[in-house]
């Protein structure tokens, strides 16, 4: 089935969304993820912004549950070692999201769009799930 799934690139933003609203749709996509419908792609940059981020006081997340959400993450995903490439981002910690994501040719999802203007491969937490959709029998 690895395969056939489709490969995916979770912007950090959308984990955390996933956290906070366990019943949207950033959670929708993490979940479709944890249950094998699509491939998640990452690199240690990738890994080391998630464990930052998802740490911070101010969430107050529990480490647990960070540390068993990375594992299933990267026991079902693909590591990546990506391509350098010369993309013009607003933001330079956005980088390895893109990058990674042309890698492997993989969609990039990210609650922050405009973070990534006239890269293509990155979608909407909504327009994700409408491909997952196309694809399941």
């Amino acid at each position: 089935m690895k395969e056939m799934a489709v490969k995916v690139v979770i912007d950090t933003n959308v984990l955390v969304a996933r956290t906070l609203t366990p019943e949207g749709n950033p959670a929708r996509v993490v979940d479709a993820v944890l249950a094998g419908a699509a491939i998640a792609c990452y690199d240690r940059r990738i890994l080391s912004e998630y464990r930052a981020v998802l740490s911070r006081p101010r969430f107050g997340f529990d480490p647990v549950a960070i540390e068993d959400l990375l594992a299933q993450l990267i026991g079902d995903g693909l590591s990546v070692i990506a391509a350098p490439s010369a993309l013009d981002l607003p933001d330079e910690s956005d980088r390895p999201f893109a990058e990674v994501a042309l890698t492997a040719d993989a969609w990039l999802v990210t609650g922050n769009l405009r973070h990534f203007p006239g890269f293509n491969r990155a979608i909407s937490p909504t327009d994700f799930l409408a491909i997952l959709q196309s694809q399941s029998p």
